[in-house]
This record gives structure tokens, sequence and C-alpha cells, in this order.
């Protein structure tokens, strides 16, 4: 019976079915007295497991005062299995058992995980959950040993706590002000900045680095090629352009000003969304391009959300190759196939489109700032949870919106697109028209 519901779906309504019956679950468990300090309303239990399981970090209440123990164990939970996928976990659970993957496991993780053809997916499971395990591992007793010189209490479950939720770039923290209490820490804020990038530059990175210093390949894969390239640039670009145009941090000296740029280009373009120093008063240039770092996003088959870095890459290689009046798509003396452009064509469209009707939707039902708001729908569709402080303000309607973005950001643009207007191909002999450009 199970069966034969699952085989009357498709890949990515399945992939899509399960990450919201978790959703509900979380969201249950939230609901729940005893994981509440305080009481919270249904619609910020909702909105508090979308957030936790989109890895996005909007919230809109306190969550340290609002969640004790068992709500926080419940949303770090949410945060790791969308942080990893479920479909990875469940099936690295089926290896465990010494049992075989079935082609509807391959199918979703491929989805999830945006894999590149021939790509061993027994091996990237595999190293997918322990290289997590030991990165996150170790980002928890480094933090531990930081905060317990810091001075804070539990500082077990808080290294814990923060460590998962940079590695998988949710930007939920413990404490009500992010980070800011540590804007000139500099352990700190490279351990939170490693993580989040180890995380950003994803699976794919991952098993390829392993593979290649195991022997098993000579070379690590175009992808992956570009994913290092773009993210190295992307960062150093959006950290020089804080260090130079934002005021907010001008006045401070000069390797605290490098510090406090780096971490908040990081908190940006890996979507990680934490904060050392309050962005709402970050002035309209650099908090513009900070919304361009947020909307190219992270890396596939990474923890971060956004457009995707190979996205942009494969449509700047397009459009040199446009001008050029060449027919092959060229980056890095590599030819991108055909049919990854059109994706990568559909993908930027069909998530701008999505940005666009968020974005109006909420100007409806939400009277701050033209740019506030357009600020939020980008943060929640790219599961940034980077906020000029708006969240907070948000209507009934409003938390709707955002929560829609969210979990549309974790499943993605793209596969939503496929799940609305993929159809049985029928091959039918159409007559090509010229059009003018």
């Amino acid at each position: 019976m199970i069966q034969y519901i699952i085989k009357s779906f498709k890949p990515l309504q399945l992939l899509m079915y399960g990450y919201l019956l978790i959703l509900l679950i979380g969201f249950g468990l939230l609901s729940l007295p005893f994981c509440q300090s305080t009481p919270v309303s249904t619609i910020d239990n909702l909105f508090t497991a979308t957030s936790a399981l989109s890895t996005t970090g909007l919230v809109t209440v306190n969550l340290p005062e609002s969640y004790n123990f068992g709500g926080q164990l419940v949303i770090l939970l949410l945060i790791q299995i969308g942080g990893l996928g479920y479909m990875s976990i469940g099936s690295f659970i089926v290896l465990l058992t010494r049992s075989k993957l079935t082609n509807i496991n391959f199918e979703l993780i491929n989805y999830d995980f945006s894999l590149p053809e021939n790509f061993n997916i027994k091996y990237f499971i595999r190293d997918l959950i322990i290289s997590t395990l030991l990165i996150e591992l170790i980002g928890a007793v480094l933090l531990c040993l930081i905060f317990w010189q810091a001075g804070e209490t539990n500082i077990v479950w808080n290294g814990i706590f923060h460590s998962v939720s940079a590695f998988c770039t949710a930007g939920l923290s413990l404490f009500s002000d992010s980070f800011v209490g540590y804007r000139d820490h500099f352990f700190l804020n490279f351990v939170i900045s490693f993580l989040s990038i180890a995380g950003a530059l994803g699976f794919i990175v991952f098993t390829d680095l392993l593979e290649r210093f195991s022997g098993r390949k000579e070379t690590i894969t175009f992808t992956s090629k570009i994913i290092i390239h773009f993210t190295f640039w992307g960062i150093l670009l959006g950290a020089g352009v804080l260090f130079l145009s934002d005021a907010t941090i001008a006045p401070l000296a000069p390797e605290k000003r490098i510090l406090a740029s780096i971490f908040q280009s990081v908190a940006a373009f890996t979507t990680v969304g934490f904060n050392s120093y309050d962005i709402s008063g970050i002035s309209s240039g650099p908090i513009f391009f900070m919304l361009l770092l947020m909307i190219v996003g992270a890396s596939p088959a990474g923890t971060g959300g956004g457009m995707k870095s190979t996205t942009v890459t494969a449509l700047y290689a397009q459009l040199k190759s446009t001008f050029r009046g060449s027919k092959d798509i060229i980056y890095m003396n590599c030819k991108i196939p055909e049919h990854k452009i059109r994706l990568a064509t559909s993908n930027f469209f069909f998530y701008v489109l999505v940005i666009c009707i968020g974005t109006y939707l909420l100007l409806l039902v939400q009277p701050q700032d033209k740019f506030e708001v357009l600020f939020e729908a980008v943060s929640a569709l790219g599961t940034v949870g980077l906020s000029t402080g708006l969240t907070g303000d948000l209507s009934i309607l409003g938390k709707i919106i955002i929560m829609v973005l969210m979990f549309l950001g974790r499943i993605g643009a793209l596969s939503f697109g496929m799940i609305l207007f993929q159809s049985e191909h029928q091959a039918t002999k159409i007559e090509e028209e010229d059009l003018a450009i």
C-alpha cells in the first residue's frame, strides 16, 4: 500500500511532502506546553519550526526566553534535518544496516542536493554524514572553550547549538542579540565563519576533496572548482564593500572594522544570517550590496540557500559567450552543457519571480518601508535570516507569507517550479519560428 502511494507521486513531490510532514511534526512538538518557558502563540510556533527546518533564522519570538531545553532541542533537530536533508539521514541509516538503497532514494537525494552526473551517491552519503558530525563536533568544542572563557552559562549546550546552527547556516542563536556582544572577539568570529563557509561550500566539495586526498580520483570536479573560486571571491568582495562604505563600522579601529566586515559578508553570502552588529543602521548602499549577496547565496548540495553560485556562474559564462559570438558556453576552459544553462536560466527567472510576488504580497499587508519589506522577502527565500527589524512587527498575514517563502527556499525555487509545471513530455514536431530580441 505504502509503495503504491509512493509510486503515485513524482520524486520532487515526495521531497516536498516529506519536508512538510517533518515541519508539521516539529510544529506539533513546539506547541506542547513542556517545550515552552512562556506561552507561545500557534502562528509563532509554526513560524519558528519553519525557520528552523528551512535553516533561515528569522524569528518572531525570543528563543531563549520562549523555549526551554526541550523546545530548543526540537529546534536543533529541525535545523540538523533541514541542513543535511532528511533523505540523506535516512539513507545513511539504511546503509548502516547494510541494506540497499532503492531507486527512489537515489532520485530524491539527487534532486535534494542537485548532484552532478556520475557522482557516487553511496560515497557521498557516507562522507556527508561523517564530515558533518566531525566538523560540528570540532566547532562545538571550540565554541565551548570560547563561551567558558567569556563567562557564559550552559557552555556545552550553547557550544553544540551554535555549532550546528552555524554549519547548517541556520543563524538561530540562543543569544538575544546574536553575536553583537562578540563583535571584536577574533576567535569566535573565526570559528563561526569557518563553520558557515564549510556548510555553504557544500558536500559536493567535501566528497570531492576526500576522494582526491584518498587517491580515489585525480582531480576535483568542475563544479567544486567553481564553488571554491566563487565563494572565496564573493566573500572577499562583500567584505571589501562593507569595509569601505559602511558608516556603521567606520569609527572602529581598522582591525576591528576588518573583522566586522568579513563576518557580515560571510553571514550574507553563506546565508548563515548571524550578525555581529546592528544591520538596521547600515546605510542604503552597503545594505543593498548585502541584499545582492543574499540573492546569490551559497552553493548546491550545501546547507546554505539563495540562487546558488553555480547558477550565477553559468549565466555569466552564457553572457560572456553571447557577447563574443560563441556558440559554446565556456568557463574555466570547460564547456558547460546546454541543458545546464537552461536550468540556470530557469532557476534565475523563477527565483526573481518568486521574490517579486512575495515582496508584492508583503507590501499589501505591511506598512513598513519598501526596502525593508524587500530585504525581508529576499532573506526569507534565500534562507538567510538577516533582518532590518521587520520580523518582530510582522502581521499574521505577513508571517504566513514569510513562512511560505522560507519553505520554498528550503526545497528550492527551481524544484518548486518543476513541481508546478513538470508534465509527461510528448514528442511532437513543432515548427521553429524566429523571434526578435
